[in-house]
């Protein structure tokens, strides 16, 4: 197989024109508007099919009966959820605003959540991943010039690829990324025992005076290894209900983070004869959360780290590596995609630990589109803040409230099942010309 080049990319075939759109075959066009304009732009609508008849129980009588033969586009369309950008712009973007609100209520209130909790030690951490070998960067050492000689410029595709690929561990940066999540929770372990430690307490005590809450979320680097950036907190026993006693400062916070991301270390498997074992890198970002005010400068205020985290929250591989948003079959699919050399590399290296006996516990090969990552992109404790389950309970209650509702005497029958997803080319179209994003409705149930 001929070397590739790693600013090359593979082909990808031209999309064919599209036909007129033949909008006069449906019998209710203006119908078929308003249920693809409920959507919100959504690019990908679950197809489902079935009826929902009400029935009024005194009597027996059918007061109403929706089927979704019926309806403008045959189906029940609804929301496909898709937190991805590259997937749904529309429901990633609701993803990202509820995100924001989540990490926001934790930061100053709101939601449940006491007003507070602004008052708690709080700060914004960044753990990366170590080095599995020299990349081009835009600064390195404080230098512009990177180590190959150049000035990259932002948007270059040699950015976070290697300088030299054949010296470069694949395996190393795939494992890395697959062992991520159990890092994290040692950091966490080893984070409580640094506090009980500075407090001079036993560990199993602390949480009789502190508790530790935190939000994250899972950011690719170009070089396509996982940072996690964290709102980490602390809490009285009660969590954001009390606060923490008086030695509990931002300052010891910061200080417990950078020695427990230093001291946090998994065991890996041992592979080629070379037993692995991670930790992260010698990067180690953290920055005290000082004031609600979106003010300029370098403060980190609440409203920045809220949409800061908020940001990552819908982008996957796809958005700093250019790799793929969907799982492989067989590896051969690969090559029909359109990837990046580097990134190609990684799937391929997880795909072939994946067939590894000793490794058949990480998933490598259902999970070699991630590049080896096999966790949640977003968590948090649960006494952080509210989650993400209320927040579409709130906007499920706020259309509720806006909709007529049956009488309580009304028997419900309904059953609908799942048919497909995506429209057909000409609906599409329609959509596209309608026009996408969040509904009013939702934007406000968002920020209520």
């Amino acid at each position: 197989m001929p070397p590739h080049d790693p600013t090359t990319t593979l082909p990808h075939p031209e999309p064919a024109a599209p036909a007129l759109p033949a909008f006069t075959g449906y019998r209710d066009l203006l119908g078929l508007v308003r249920q693809l304009s409920s959507l919100g732009g959504c690019a990908q609508p679950i197809r489902l099919e079935g009826h929902r008849t009400e029935i009024d129980t005194f009597t027996g009588e059918i007061l109403r009966e929706l089927k979704s033969k019926d309806l403008p586009a045959g189906h029940l369309l609804v929301r496909c959820g898709n937190r991805r950008t590259t997937r749904c712009p529309s429901c990633a973007e609701l993803y990202r605003q509820d995100t924001y609100h989540l990490i926001a209520a934790g930061l100053r209130g709101g939601k449940s959540i006491p007003d507070q909790v602004a008052s708690h030690p709080r700060v914004f951490a960044t753990l990366t991943a170590p080095s599995y070998g020299p990349v081009h960067g835009r600064r390195v050492n404080g230098s512009a010039r990177c180590r190959c000689g150049r000035t990259h410029t932002k948007g270059d595709p040699l950015l976070g690829t290697p300088l030299d690929p054949k010296q470069y561990d694949y395996t190393g940066a795939v494992l890395w990324n697959a062992h991520a999540p159990a890092l994290w929770a040692r950091f966490m372990l080893h984070l409580r025992r640094t506090i009980a430690a500075a407090a001079g307490i036993p560990q199993r005590l602390l949480h009789r005076l502190v508790r530790v809450s935190y939000a994250k979320v899972a950011e690719y680097q170009q070089r396509g290894l996982i940072h996690f950036h964290a709102v980490i907190r602390l809490d009285g026993p009660a969590g954001p209900y009390t606060p923490p006693p008086a030695w509990a400062t931002p300052e010891l916070l910061t200080d417990g983070i950078r020695i427990a991301a230093t001291r946090a270390h998994v065991d890996g498997p041992k592979v080629n004869g070379r037993a692995r074992s991670f930790g992260f890198g010698v990067q180690i970002d953290t920055r005290i959360i000082r004031s609600t005010a979106f003010q300029a400068g370098t403060t980190i205020t609440e409203g920045k780290v809220a949409g800061y985290v908020a940001k990552y929250a819908a982008k996957g591989t796809e958005a700093a590596t250019g790799t793929l948003d969907h799982r492989l079959k067989k590896i051969s699919e690969l090559w029909s995609e359109s990837v990046p050399e580097h990134a190609a590399r990684m799937i391929r290296t997880a795909w072939e630990l994946g067939n590894r006996d000793d490794l058949k516990h990480l998933n490598l090969r259902q999970w070699a589109h991630m590049l080896g990552f096999r966790g949640h992109f977003s968590t948090k404790t649960r006494a952080y803040s509210t989650t993400l389950g209320a927040l579409r309970a709130a906007r499920a209650a706020w259309h509720h409230r806006r909709t007529a509702r049956p009488s309580p005497t009304t028997l419900i029958l309904a059953h609908w099942a799942y048919d497909g997803t995506g429209l057909t080319p000409d609906l599409e179209r329609l959509a596209a010309l309608i026009g996408g994003g969040p509904t009013h409705g939702q934007e406000v149930a968002a920020g209520a």
